[in-house]
Order: structure tokens, then sequence, then C-alpha cells
């Protein structure tokens, strides 16, 4: 496909477009190649006037790379987001991921000043490492009430379980990136956070009244558009009481009557990504961007393919089914938050010493580690995580999670849902413990709400498998890293004597304050069998 005139309604069209790109340089490096553009498509459809670019994956040294490499292929300036959420050590090592934003809402319950302080100094902390590293928009806040505790996508990425501490935070954090010059998006509206199906998998209905919206979903939102938030993305749901036939997405009811003229939003509305299960599985490509646009979006975000969305647009403007008036006002909206912003990159280190003492103090204020110490001993450390490749600022060779109780005589075994199952298949009985071997079991779970996962992690015996190791006088501990639920299902189970700690966070850092806690005097190990000639 050749590049149109500069002045094309298929070039104006393709400004309102973000598309997926790995944050590696090399096409041989995708982690998802079924969404990541190659390095020749993406080259075309920059030059062909694609306005925006969203990045997973990579080093942060390597997003620095990237971004000036994707910027030189673009005759305009490019929104570059990312979903950094927690931090830009969430997607790309080497930044600092931070403690979950839910881990803030619950430190408000007890220290609300301490908690809107630290939720003010994290945004600034992502916003300045997302400008070092070339990204100009950050994908958060999370304006969603997780008051839902089977909730599998939103959990711990929201700010809080009431609209009063989710607004509050939210808009802290979305002052913190003001401060450090790039642009927020409240996610995801009209609300996910009382759901109890995963919009990447499934379309979720939210069955509540308009009056209960206005009670619990929506403060957040509009708390966030009062802070002057510059953009909000939209949720792949249905809310019936609003529009019985079309998800938030592509309603006019909730994104025009509802988000723009009731609650005077005049900022950039993003759809959340088209390829998600919950419209890809019900529209093409073409159609959902139009059917987007048409209910009031101006950018149309990760379609399924963006040639066809971009045919799809063309076809509607041309034909009147699309006004051309509202294509102006959404290029409007685009060039207003790209001109509130710096051009230039920030220079400087990635990880300042100052932000690197925030990872630490966050996780200080979201951890609770029991008076019980766990003995040395030749036992059994069962770690489970809840991806088959888990982050490697989770969990590589040099963990904490692995190598402090190895020094300790521990053996590790490590669990995720694609291997070998651990289950006996006996409801009193859960484990097999001819799987296992002999020995005291520490149990280490690094378990949050994760997307794709359809809530399978949830449904997992650990409770039973606790009861099953203390009857059997081989609990030697518990750790819970992630879900605040989790650990308080299981926390009631456990005898006073038991070592126990919870973690808000699963990165090492919060690894090495726990472990530190329930093993003062271990030493962590070498013995990673990592060793290369």
């Amino acid at each position: 496909m050749n590049s149109r005139p500069a002045n094309s309604l298929r070039r104006r069209v393709a400004e309102l477009l973000v598309v997926r790109a790995s944050g590696h340089l090399s096409d041989q490096q995708r982690r998802y190649p079924q969404w990541e553009l190659p390095n020749s498509e993406l080259q075309r459809l920059l030059r062909d006037g694609v306005g925006g670019v969203i990045l997973l994956g990579g080093s942060a040294v390597e997003l620095q790379q990237r971004t000036q490499q994707l910027k030189g292929w673009s005759e305009q300036r490019l929104l570059v987001c990312a979903d950094v959420e927690e931090g830009v050590g969430q997607r790309f090592e080497g930044a600092s991921w931070l403690v979950p934003p839910l881990a803030l809402g619950r430190l408000h319950q007890r220290e609300p000043e301490l908690a809107l302080d630290l939720s003010e100094r994290y945004g600034r902390c992502t916003g300045e490492q997302a400008h070092r590293c070339g990204l100009n928009w950050v994908l958060g806040p999370v304006c969603d009430v997780n008051n839902n505790p089977a909730n599998p996508v939103i959990n711990v990425r929201a700010w809080g379980e009431d609209p009063n501490t989710a607004s509050a935070l939210a808009v802290a954090f979305q002052r913190g990136l003001k401060q450090a010059g790039v642009l927020g998006c409240a996610k995801h509206f009209p609300g996910h956070g009382d759901t109890s199906s995963d919009s990447h998998l499934d379309l979720p209905v939210l069955p509540h009244s308009r009056e209960r919206l206005e009670q619990i979903e929506l403060p957040p939102f509009q708390a966030a558009i009062t802070a002057g938030v510059e953009s909000v993305m939209t949720a792949h749901l249905v809310l019936p009481e609003l529009d019985p036939k079309q998800p938030a997405t592509l309603s006019k009811a909730v994104l025009t009557d509802l988000l723009r003229r009731q609650m005077r939003f005049n900022g950039l509305v993003v759809t959340d990504a088209l390829v998600m299960e919950a419209i890809s599985a019900r529209h093409g490509a073409a159609e959902a961007a139009v059917l987007a646009f048409e209910a009031g979006t101006d950018l149309i975000l990760m379609p399924a393919d963006a040639d066809a969305a971009i045919d799809g647009l063309c076809d509607g403007f041309n034909s009147g089914r699309l006004c051309l008036e509202r294509l102006d006002e959404s290029l409007q909206r685009r060039a207003h938050a790209l001109a509130s912003i710096p051009t230039s990159t920030a220079t400087g280190p990635i990880v300042s010493a100052d932000e690197q003492a925030l990872e630490a103090e966050l996780v200080r204020h979201s951890i609770t580690v029991g008076e019980a110490k766990v003995l040395p001993q030749a036992g059994i450390n069962l770690v489970r995580v809840d991806a088959m490749v888990p982050s490697a600022a989770a969990l590589s060779g040099w963990s904490p999670a692995l190598r402090t109780p190895e020094a300790q005589g521990f053996r590790s075994i490590v669990l995720h849902g694609e291997g070998l199952s651990p289950w006996s298949g006996q409801a009193d009985a859960p484990l097999a413990m001819d799987r296992l071997g002999d020995g005291a079991v520490l149990l280490q779970l690094f378990l949050r709400g994760n997307p794709f996962r359809a809530g399978l992690d949830a449904q997992e015996p650990w409770a039973a498998a606790i009861q099953q190791l203390i009857a059997l006088n081989r609990l030697a501990g518990v750790v819970v890293y992630g879900s605040p639920y989790l650990w308080d299902s299981l926390k009631p189970l456990l005898p006073s004597s038991c070592p126990a700690a919870y973690s808000a966070g699963q990165m090492q850092e919060a690894q090495r304050q726990v472990l530190t806690k329930l093993f003062p005097s271990a030493t962590p190990t070498g013995n990673s069998g990592a060793f290369t000639d």
C-alpha cells in the first residue's frame, strides 16, 4: 500500500488509531506476535499517518531506543503509551515496579494523609520514568472501584474498594503524572470494578441502575475529570439500564450522553483494546471501529486489523454515516492533548535514588509479617506463580523467594497453571504429597487477579491444602504475594505459631523485606544452577 497525500481523508483518519508494538527492537523478540505488528507493518502504518503506538516488553533502556525509532518513522508527533499502572518497571525491566494501587487503598483506611502523599509520589515516579523512556501517555489511573473481591480483571489494580478512597488516590496519582509532564487516562469508564468476568475473554454485564452508578462507579471518574485528566478509556461491558444493546465502548448513551454531555468531559475518549474478545468476537475490525467512533470515541486502540479499521472509518465518512465535523473535533482534541505536554524526552538515569527509595517505602507500608519465624530445616519451598513465564522482576534464578529459603535447607518447587498439577483430586487432601517429597512445606503464593486467567487461580483449593498440611504437621509457613482477598481468606486458618506474611507487591524488593523478617539469620545462596561459561 502506497502512502497517501498528507491532506487525504485516509491520513486524517489514520491519526485516530493507536496500534500495538513490541518494546523490543527486533521482530524476533516480539512476545505476542499475534498482536504486535512487525516492523515493516509499523513503518508503513506510521508513514501513512497512524497517530499512536502502545508498547509492551523489553527493558527500560531498550524502550528509550524503541520510542526514538518509532518517532523517526513518523512525520507527525505520536501518542506513545503503555499500560504502566504500577510503574514503568511493571512492563519494562530496569525501571521501578511499584506495589499495586489497592495496597495504598487499604493504607488509606488507616493513614489517609500518608496514602495520599505516597499516591502522588507514585504518579510522579511513573510519569517521570515514562518521560525518560520516551512515553508521553500513561494509561492510568484505574478509576474502577473494586467492590467485588471476585473481580478477575481489576482487583489489585484499583485504587480503592469504595468510591471516596478510589477518587482521592486516583486524583493524587493523576496530579503526579501532571507534574511529570505526561498525559493520564482514567479507566475503564463507566466502571469495571463490580464484574465477575473478564472482558479480555467475555462481555461482562453490569446490571446496576443509574442511581447506583452515581453512588459507586462514577464518582472516581468525575473526580479525575474535575482534576483535569486528559483522556478516558472505555470499558467493554454492557449496562442494560443505560443501553441494553451495546457495550459501553460502542454506546452513544454511555459515551456521548453520559460522559460528554452530563459529566462534561471534553478531553480524549479512547477505546479499550478492540482486539479483546468482548468486542472482536462480535464485530469485525472495520465495524467495531465505526461503531466506537459513532458512539463518541476519539481514538481507536488496538483494532484487530488496522487497515480494515481505517477503511471502515473512511467508508463511514464517505457514505455520510459518520460526520466529518466529528473527525475534526477528535483531531483537535488529540492536538490539544499533545500541545499540553513537553515535546522533548527527559534526560538522566531511568531510576533516581529518590524513586528507588520510594519503591522500598511503598513495600514497607504494604506488608504484614507475623511474629513467628521459619526454622531452618530440610523441607520444600513450594512456590505458586500465576504465569507460565513469570516476570523476571518477580521470579528469576536469584529471587529471594527461591534463594532465601534454599539457604535454610529448603528445596524449591515452582508451580504454574500450565505445568504438572500438584492436586490429588481429593477434597479433604488436595495436595498430592507423594509428588512433593518429604519435609515441611513453606508455601509461597504469587497470586493476584490477572487478565486472561478468567479467575482460574482463585478456584485452586489452597485453604484445604493448608488444612491438610496442618493436619500432617508439615506446614512450615505461608506467604501470599498479591491478592489481599486470598490472604484474608487464608489467615484465619493459620495457627498463631505458624510463620505467615502478606505482601501486596510481588517484586523482589517485596520478597526481600518479607523473607528477611521470616528468616532473620538467612543469607541467600548462589546455588541457582544458572552458571554459564
